[in-house]
């Protein structure tokens, strides 16, 4: 992903900022271009479509699809050449920010000397025991190349150490691993998006509610988002949670625990969740697989 920061513009530009004369707050106009289709290429579909509306909104210029050619720096400026739509589109700016990922740092520590195998981008070859080839190393994080998350290296490294010091056989669930987006609105997410839930073949239910139904969100007067919960429609269990809105992440660790523990949609349904908070979008959105909640009270959940 490229970021093209303009402070304000001076002259013709290919991109001058939104129609509104005056800069952001910040003092800059910004441009996303990302290579693949969309912002949110792993998360779900809808939640990605959303918040580019709402970044676009606050006047972001977001360009998914687009292939880069070549970078250059001319007269201070930044000159961005490539291919969107088989068609050749330039950019220029005064800064340019790259977001070309992690990759994990294992070069020179003698590992595959010590028979533990790399992947393509050094990351070590864990299984579920995150026991390497070599059946004394164990690997946990960031250097295992999965789920790049703080609290999941913390968690990884209480199984590895556990597995390698007592043997225990712990296994490395990441089925339920919330995923958190520090946008504005927020995007959170854990399990799989209804797309990745079909194509595994599994038979789901899904419900999708808008904050613009959740009180909270109308009393603070932020109804951007959404909520969409994804269940299997056999044993009524929770197989993906996915949110869009300005607290999503301090939403998600309901539906969290809901996967992890094997709390069902109806379950959920039934629990109390507290009047005026935007976790009741939750239970909002359990009740929309039943119910119409646009005819319900405020109370009646």
């Amino acid at each position: 992903m490229l970021a093209f920061c303009q402070i304000p513009c001076k002259g013709p530009r290919v991109f001058s900022g939104p129609a509104d004369p005056d800069p952001w707050p910040a003092g800059s106009y910004v441009t996303v271009l990302e290579v693949l289709p969309s912002i949110l290429p792993f998360e779900d579909e809808g939640i990605g479509a959303a918040l580019t509306r709402y970044l676009e909104g606050d006047g972001l210029r977001i360009v998914p699809g687009f292939k880069t050619g070549s970078v250059a720096r001319n007269n201070g400026r930044y000159v961005l050449r490539g291919v969107k739509n088989e068609g050749e589109v330039t950019f220029d700016a005064e800064e340019l920010l790259v977001a070309t990922g992690r990759r994990a740092n294992s070069a020179d520590m003698g590992l595959e000397e010590a028979g533990v195998h790399l992947g393509a981008r050094g990351e070590v070859l864990v299984n579920d025991l995150l026991q390497t080839h070599n059946p004394f190393v164990y690997a946990a994080g960031d250097v295992t190349g999965r789920d790049m998350f703080v609290y999941v290296a913390s968690y990884s490294g209480g199984l590895a150490a556990e597995n390698a010091l007592a043997g225990a056989g712990k296994v490395y669930d990441a089925s339920y691993i919330p995923r958190i987006i520090f946008t504005d609105p927020q995007v959170a997410s854990a399990g799989l998006t209804e797309a990745a839930a079909r194509k595994q073949g599994r038979d789901v239910r899904v419900s999708v509610v808008a904050m613009t139904h959740v009180p909270r969100a109308q009393a603070a007067r932020d109804t951007r988002g959404l909520v969409k919960l994804v269940a299997d429609a056999q044993t009524d269990h929770l197989v993906g949670a996915h949110i869009l809105a300005p607290e999503a992440a301090e939403m998600i660790q309901t539906a969290v625990l809901a996967m992890r523990f094997g709390i069902r949609v109806g379950d959920l349904r039934g629990t109390m969740f507290p009047y005026l908070t935007n976790a009741e979008g939750l239970k909002l959105a359990a009740l929309a697989f039943e119910k119409d909640i646009t005819k319900l009270s405020c109370c009646a959940g």
